[in-house]
């Protein structure tokens, strides 16, 4: 589902998961280069996933897939480094901060206030942490994109 009822002065929920439509670009998945720690990243995705991995080899093998669900899948694979469940949030931001400081996307992001925005993500163990999946899950995409936006007003 992606969509987002308009209506004047009332705070609106914005679902979107896909990296098409309308709200496509606050996916992860939206093939955006975004520049951190000195390297060109495909997307958010492939810097996340990578970020799994303390070895610098895996990081490089996830920066070279061409797609972010490639990146997704090889992150599935990697030994993840012992703290991931501690500074998987932080990696998250990092990626979110580069990507929303491209001006195009800046503006689309604020554009999305002060409505609140849900990863509507398909049922999955990722999806109940990321996403809001009918109703449940900790929806920490959507909440850490709202930081985002707060931080780039």
């Amino acid at each position: 589902r992606q969509d987002c009822e308009e209506s004047k002065g009332v705070i609106m929920d914005i679902f979107f998961y896909a990296p098409q439509g309308e709200y496509g670009f606050l996916s992860n998945f939206y093939l955006q280069p975004i520049e951190v720690g000195k390297r060109i990243w495909k997307s958010s995705e492939h810097y996340f996933q990578a970020m799994k991995s303390e070895d610098l080899a895996d990081q490089e093998y996830v920066r070279s897939l061409f797609r972010p669900f490639d990146a997704k899948m090889a992150g599935k694979q990697l030994r993840l480094r012992k703290d991931w469940e501690i500074v998987k949030e932080k990696y998250m931001l990092e990626a979110l901060r580069a990507k929303f400081l491209l001006p195009r996307l800046r503006i689309k992001l604020l554009t999305t206030a002060p409505h609140i925005l849900h990863e509507d993500s398909p049922s999955s163990a990722s999806g109940l942490y990321w996403g809001y999946v009918v109703g449940k899950g900790k929806d920490r995409l959507g909440i850490l994109l709202m930081q985002v936006r707060e931080e780039m007003k």
